[in-house]
């Protein structure tokens, strides 16, 4: 996926990637803390938010690149 940069501000692709940008940042943060902590439900819980971000920033990318029907 291009940057925020490739587009015009007034493009929604612009945005589109900075919010994907995020969802990725948020998601691999999470990941990371998964590993300082011992309680299981909260791993299952930050295992669980980068996984439905991951998956919306999937959302995300294929909005921008087009790369589904839906977003055709």
């Amino acid at each position: 996926m291009a940057s925020p940069q490739d587009y015009a501000e007034n493009d929604p692709r612009h945005h589109m990637s900075k919010i994907k940008a995020m969802l990725d940042e948020v998601a691999s943060h999470a990941r990371s803390d998964i590993a300082k902590m011992n309680d299981p439900r909260a791993q299952a819980l930050f295992e669980t938010t980068a996984e439905v971000l991951g998956g919306l920033a999937k959302a995300y990318e294929h909005a921008a690149l087009k790369s589904e029907p839906a977003w055709r």
